[in-house]
């Protein structure tokens, strides 16, 4: 399923990634368990591997567009290009004078913020995890990124049996997700299907309700 993940700042959204990705560890009497298995028990390289990571400001290496793609070069070029094909950006490779060995550099322009967040979502694509974490991943994107990277997220990653966590500032970003976890103060205000949340007759200074506090 796709989770959407909001709340104020200092609600607790991050220390969710955090401990998922074992940058610090539950306390005693927490856990986190992934297919039944404690992840304080799952070795540090297989666990973070196993999780597919897009940040709000995207990154790429200084490499090859390939490299960017495939840092450990696991993959065919078929296969990168499938990929690159799905975020509709194998056509701009492909018009770039070494395609797919063209060298990403500081300072250039190869690509812009848009393009650049949709190849970590390609690099997301390839790894093939179960597990999908986007930070706030749109937030520097217009919007009709933002609604084509959610329409990959929905038909790439749920649809293979995939789990998506999606923090998220914008309402739009998690309106279609199959649940929403409303976090405060560190802890689980509400979690439930958006429609459901929405119609709730709440007050006005409640979490859900007031958008611009819930979703910043």
């Amino acid at each position: 399923m796709k989770v959407g993940i909001v709340g104020r700042t200092g609600s607790g959204k991050s220390s969710i990634l955090q401990i998922l990705f074992r940058l610090t560890d539950p306390e005693k009497d927490g856990k986190v368990l992934i297919d039944g298995q404690d992840i304080t028990t799952i070795g540090l390289h297989l666990l973070r591997k196993s999780i597919a990571y897009i940040p709000q400001s995207p990154f790429l290496i200084q490499g090859t567009v390939r490299e960017n793609i495939d840092p450990f070069k696991n993959y065919s070029d078929t296969e990168v290009w499938e990929c690159l094909a799905s975020v509709e950006l194998k056509t701009h490779v492909e018009k770039m004078d070494d395609g797919l060995l063209t060298k990403v550099k500081d300072g250039t322009n190869l690509f812009s913020m848009g393009q650049k967040q949709l190849m970590c979502l390609a690099r997301a694509m390839l790894l093939n995890t179960k597990v999908i974490v986007l930070d706030e991943a749109t937030a520097n994107v217009d919007l009709k990124t933002d609604n084509f990277i959610q329409t990959k997220l929905r038909d790439s990653f749920t649809n293979r049996n995939a789990t998506v966590l999606l923090i998220a500032h914008r309402l739009a970003t998690v309106i279609d997700a199959d649940r929403i976890l409303v976090m405060g103060n560190g802890k689980k205000l509400e979690f439930d299907h958006p429609f459901n949340l929405l119609a709730k007759d709440v007050n006005n200074d409640t979490e859900i309700t007031n958008t611009e506090g819930a979703f910043a």
